[in-house]
């Protein structure tokens, strides 16, 4: 197995598939870079290098007690930039793996970067208060937070359900992938789950949206519950200036894997201009 040693000694589990420009993918809460297997075999078949890593805390990479807040997070992603000598690259975040790309393009200039993309991203900012009306309610946060300290195994699997739309009469997706996805997070600790979840809550992103100065595609499921797009992607796409929104009607959060070829599709078409 491959892995980046990061400043503070954190081992970082990646996988390195394909030739030709760079793509790097960043895995949403709670899952790992196994979540991405589907888009990075098109992406790498479609003659690019696909880069997909684990996140500290989760997957295969190591489980520190700290280095869960997004300036950590975003140094991380230095780390792999460097390691793996990406140039010209483009940074793709799904979920909270979107505000590490918001905040590497701040904090680190955008460095290496030629593209950016934010799946069913959590940027600009998750949380409601008096400027953000659309956000979510902190209380809502802190139940997650609970439902976790109890029983981590049962949230999860509910968590799954909402998480890819699946109902009494939809099944966007079988019931393996419902027990991949729980099996995904609980690899994770439990520490880096909350700490995680409390940084993608609270962090706001607004001001790292100016850093966005490269073209900018974001794609967002109408009906995503986990992550509400009138706070998100639609919120996103007005702030960033290059940036092209496609909207997926109906659809809901895990599109890596309820929209898998059109997600693939979209990605690459983005890639080749």
């Amino acid at each position: 197995m491959q892995f980046v040693t990061t400043a503070d000694n954190t081992r970082l589990f990646y996988k390195d598939w394909g030739t030709g420009r760079p793509v790097i993918l960043m895995s949403g809460w709670p899952l790992s870079s196994d979540s991405w297997d589907d888009q990075a075999l098109a992406i790498a078949a479609a003659g690019f290098r696909v880069i997909s890593y684990d996140r500290r805390g989760f997957g295969r990479s190591s489980q520190p007690w700290s280095g869960y807040d997004y300036d950590s997070l975003a140094d991380d992603l230095a780390a792999v930039i460097e390691h793996t000598e990406a140039r010209d690259a483009t940074l793709v975040g799904f979920s909270m793996g979107g505000g590490e790309v918001a905040r590497y393009m701040s904090r680190h200039s955008g460095a290496s970067v030629v593209q950016a993309a934010l799946i069913a991203s959590v940027v600009p900012y998750m949380l409601r208060t008096d400027d953000n009306p659309d956000g979510t309610d902190q209380v809502v946060f802190e139940e997650m937070a609970q439902g976790i300290k109890k029983d981590r195994a049962n949230f999860f699997a509910n968590f799954a359900r909402d998480f890819y739309g699946d109902g009494m009469l939809i099944h966007p997706v079988s019931d393996e992938v419902l027990e991949w996805t729980r099996g995904m997070a609980m690899q994770a600790s439990l520490r880096a789950t909350l700490e995680c979840a409390q940084a993608f809550a609270s962090t706001d992103f607004r001001p790292d949206l100016p850093a966005f100065k490269v073209p900018t595609l974001i794609i967002h499921g109408t009906d995503d519950k986990t992550v509400p797009i009138d706070a998100s992607g639609r919120a996103a796409a007005q702030a960033v200036a290059q940036s092209t929104l496609i909207e997926y009607q109906g659809s809901p959060h895990g599109l890596f894997a309820t929209d898998k070829d059109r997600l693939s599709a979209d990605l690459i078409a983005f890639l080749r201009n």
